[in-house]
This record gives C-alpha cells, structure tokens and sequence, in this order.
C-alpha cells in the first residue's frame, strides 16, 4: 500500500496498484477491489503541485475536501511551522487550478479519458 501513495508520480502508483492486485487478489478480493475500482481516490493528491505532495498524502482523500484540507493547512502551518513547499502555488491550488503529476497545466483538458492526457501547449512553446 505505501509503493501506491509514495511513488514518485502517478504513473509508478498505478503500477504499484496493479503490483497490489496480483499479489492480494486471490486472498484479498473485496479489499482489492476497493483501490483497483477507485484509484483515483487514493492518487487525488497528484492532482496538486508535486512540492505539496508531502502535505496532502493520505489514504482518504476526496477531491474537494483535499483542495479545502490543503488550502487550510498551508495557510495555518506557515504561521507556526516552517513555510510550505513552493507557496506561490497555494493561490493556484485554492483557486482550483489542474495539475497533472504534480505540474501545472495551463490548458487542461479532460484528464478523465483512458488515453494519455495532453495539454496544448502556450504560446511560448509554438
């Protein structure tokens, strides 16, 4: 279960997930099905800049409560604790703003499709 939620990206957890299902399967079916049914779940803190990653891990995540948890712990750690991770990202983050494997997209499009997720790139990369 950890190889899945403290891989490096969400490529490497979802060969970690397909790890845990050949070896669990058989004994573990329904516990299984759980991650396999719904990896995204388990992977929701990829959606968020890679140098948050550290802040958001958790093995129950929700999409809109990890946006909420993370803008409320970002802004309340700093004040005591040390600064967080890239912070100019918390604005993004807050504001609802897609990455994808911890990079930001500037033109996102539906990361939801089965085949690999693309972005067009900006006017600088044309």
């Amino acid at each position: 279960m950890k190889d899945m939620y403290t891989a490096e990206d969400i490529d490497k957890a979802q060969v970690a997930i397909k790890a845990f299902e050949i070896d669990y399967g058989a004994k573990y079916p329904k516990a299984v099905a759980k991650i396999v049914d719904h990896p995204d779940m388990l992977l929701e803190f990829c959606r968020y800049p890679a140098e948050h990653w550290i802040h958001l891990r958790t093995t129950k995540p929700n999409r809109i409560h990890v946006r909420d948890m993370a803008c409320k712990l970002i802004e309340a750690v700093q004040t005591r604790w040390r600064s967080v991770n890239a912070p100019h990202l918390v604005a993004l983050v807050c504001a609802g703003a897609t990455f994808h494997k911890g990079k930001l997209l500037e033109r996102p499009v539906d990361l939801t499709s089965k085949t690999s997720p693309t972005w067009e790139p900006n006017d600088d990369e044309r």
